[in-house]
């Protein structure tokens, strides 16, 4: 079954298991506030083994991402690889750039049935990521794990958070990745949980732009884009698509419809889920509301069949804006940015600029925005 054809109801396109929260960096947008050292009370390895097993439930081929915290921190993580695969799961991996990183590691971990590395760049050189990181030498160490995936076939994935100090950089940092032969950039939106609630976020307005412009990216580059915790992107691409068939007398696609419908990208709970190193279950790792424990239940029912993630999948629950909102089965909003600010995850996502035509509310007040985006074509 094709991802496009997934029912979001029944199982999630990605489920992500924070095997760690340890990690040697101090990364400044750090969802978990990681720290050097694990925490006894996370989940074994039997505990991650009926984990996966249990998430094979979901059917073929469930995409597992292992992440942290540093996953390479845990010795057991080849062990827990081939375990998932062996287990039917399609299993990934998100480390942070340090040197356990090596050709010897990644080989091992993709001869035991690793399917894609994806590992972070926040800047175009070794200066701008290194300072996000808070880590000399980090820029070096990822480019050159790219690298060593690159030569063992290893499919590799980009990812690139956005906020006020680092928007300028995606130019450049574009261009790192097609020059590392990556299969896709993921562009993560900021959402101010964790260190990353210190952060400056950009404007709705400049959002709008840079989601504009990654379309155009998506466009021209030999790799694939997509965003996280920003679903405004599906509706900017659906008003483009209008946009470029009205005047060539071409067929204006409907909402939802023609490729854009909302099961073709995933918000939290819905098509999304989170288990954090101490079992609870998340809708997001960035929505940090518990509906279970997989300790005490199956990360399956709790998908399912709790409150939480069934109000989070019912687009029609969603209040202010998004709920007023022709795009909402499209787009959605961020779920995890609307829980942050107002503690409410049916909340709007503040981050959107886009008024709704039936929408006569309230709107965000003016915000500070720094120079204009530019794109350095």
């Amino acid at each position: 079954m094709r991802p496009s054809e997934l029912d979001t109801d029944r199982r999630p396109f990605v489920l992500v298991w924070e095997v760690t929260q340890a990690c040697d960096l101090s990364c400044d947008h750090c969802r978990a506030d990681a720290q050097p050292a694990r925490d006894p009370r996370e989940l074994s390895t039997g505990e991650g083994k009926a984990l996966l097993d249990d998430a094979a439930r979901f059917g073929d081929d469930q995409l597992v991402v292992l992440s942290g915290g540093d996953p390479m921190k845990r010795p057991d993580l080849p062990e827990l690889v081939r375990y998932g695969t062996d287990a039917g799961c399609r299993m990934t991996l998100t480390p942070s750039g340090t040197d356990g990183l090596d050709r010897e590691t990644l080989a091992a971990l993709h001869g035991r049935g690793l399917q894609r590395l994806a590992l972070s760049l926040d800047g175009g050189d070794a200066t701008s990521h290194d300072a996000f990181r808070g880590e000399v030498g980090s820029f070096e160490t990822t480019v050159r794990a790219a690298e060593h995936a690159r030569e063992l076939g290893l499919p590799l994935q980009v990812n690139t958070t956005v906020f006020a100090d680092t928007v300028e950089q995606l130019p450049a940092i574009r261009d790192r990745v097609r020059e590392l032969g990556a299969v896709l950039w993921s562009v993560f939106f900021l959402v101010p949980v964790g260190r990353g609630a210190t952060l400056d976020s950009i404007s709705p307005e400049r959002a709008e732009r840079v989601m504009d412009w990654l379309h155009d990216v998506n466009d021209e580059a030999p790799f694939a884009v997509k965003t996280t915790e920003a679903p405004s992107y599906r509706r900017i691409g659906l008003e483009r698509l209008r946009d470029s068939a009205r005047p060539n007398g071409g067929e204006v696609p409907d909402i939802p419809g023609s490729g854009m419908d909302r099961r073709l990208g995933i918000v939290a709970g819905d098509g999304f889920a989170f288990v954090s190193h101490v079992g609870e279950v998340y809708p997001s790792g960035f929505l940090p509301e518990a509906a279970g424990n997989v300790r005490e239940g199956s990360v399956v029912d709790i998908y399912r069949d709790s409150e939480l993630f069934r109000r989070l999948r019912d687009r029609d629950a969603l209040s202010g804006k998004c709920g007023a909102c022709e795009f909402r089965g499209v787009c959605g909003g961020s779920r995890s940015r609307a829980y942050a600010h107002t503690g409410d995850p049916l909340a709007s996502d503040p981050l959107c600029a886009y008024v709704p035509e039936e929408y006569d509310g309230p709107l965000p007040g003016p915000e500070h925005e720094s120079a204009d985006f530019a794109s350095g074509d």
